[in-house]
């Protein structure tokens, strides 16, 4: 394993960001820390970096304690990478001279060759003599990568690198990021409150709510197979429907009976409520289940349904975009569940 982040406290006085925090990373892989504002993932990544101390676990790279309670190597001496939120480019300095900034120990050829490998691996080479001032958005981030990746760090860091994009150039280039991190097989950890860019780029995907990790997973899993009512919630989009345990692998909803695959960990008789996603949710012209058309919204190849049940629940569907239905109408619904998972309801 070459990073592990084993019981890592980290605080402020009496307030603390990270609470016991621990996950590990293989050589190769992306991982992602996932969560909103406040829930200390950009903590965690500078804590990595050296920029932060910490007041309890450790914190090792390739077997070395990098952080402890009795041990903090400088950041200038990890052999980290690490690319901020804002580039950070500078100014007075044109792409080559930028990518070069970390080659000092190098001979000047020996530099100059490699900032033409990271720069060509980024798909710069033709940008070599401009200056952050004269380059997109986009063409400053990859600049920054290209910084970043320049000395072969062990570990490379991503602060939010696509938060100040567009939405369409952020897909884009999480995408091609990730082709390049597998290509030049570097290990990585970014942050983000962004679970499709987080989908996108990592392997691993780490959720974060008050400092503490709720799970560690793939993002398969996390949103097949959330761990906590949390996790399910915050990933992917879905509604609660309040069901009852009829037996040791089956619950009774309003709209039917579904067993799961794996035994619910609750009893016979229990209330339990089920997490529902729109693509569980199947328009059939010919189910007896009708369901209302509360709101839609319309995206291109499908519509996005709000649909109400005669009990007052609230579905969430994804509906083929030739199925217009009317905001108001009723329509034939049924359920496709691959995997039932249930929770607690929120009242217990």
């Amino acid at each position: 394993m070459l990073l592990k982040f084993d019981q890592v406290h980290q605080g402020y006085g009496r307030q603390a960001v990270l609470q016991g925090m621990s996950f590990g990373l293989e050589r190769g892989e992306i991982a992602c820390l996932l969560g909103s504002s406040g829930c200390g993932k950009t903590t965690a990544l500078r804590c990595i970096a050296g920029f932060e101390a910490i007041s309890g676990g450790e914190i090792r790279l390739d077997g070395e304690v990098l952080s402890g309670i009795r041990r903090h190597k400088p950041a200038h001496q990890r052999r980290i990478g690490m690319v901020f939120q804002d580039y950070a480019l500078f100014p007075h300095l044109d792409v080559a001279g930028n990518v070069a900034f970390g080659l000092r120990d190098l001979s000047a050829a020996d530099r100059k060759r490699r900032v033409v490998e990271v720069l060509e691996l980024v798909g710069l080479s033709e940008w070599v003599e401009r200056f952050p001032h004269q380059l997109s958005g986009g063409q400053q981030q990859r600049v920054a990568l290209a910084r970043a990746l320049a000395p072969r760090p062990s570990l490379l860091l991503l602060d939010e690198p696509f938060s100040n994009l567009d939405v369409a150039l952020r897909e884009r280039l999480s995408r091609e990021v990730r082709d390049i991190l597998k290509s030049q097989g570097t290990t990585a950890v970014m942050v983000t409150h962004d679970q499709n860019e987080a989908f996108a780029i990592a392997d691993r995907v780490g959720v974060m709510q008050g400092g503490r990790l709720l799970q560690w997973d793939t993002p398969y899993r996390l949103y097949h197979e959330p761990a906590t009512r949390f996790v399910a919630d915050f990933i992917g989009q879905g509604a609660f429907a309040r069901g009852k345990v009829v037996s040791p692998r089956c619950v009774a909803l309003e709209i039917g009976e579904f067993c799961g695959i794996v035994p619910l960990q609750f009893e016979v008789g229990d209330e339990v409520d089920v997490l529902l996603r729109p693509d569980d949710v199947v328009h059939d012209d010919a189910s007896p289940v009708q369901a209302e058309v509360l709101a839609k919204v319309f995206r291109g190849a499908e519509f996005h349904y709000t649909l109400g049940l005669p009990s007052g629940q609230r579905l969430l569907a994804q509906v083929a975009s030739h199925h217009d239905h009317a905001v108001g109408e009723s329509i034939g619904i049924r359920l496709e569940l691959e995997h039932l998972l249930a929770f607690a309801p929120e009242s217990a």
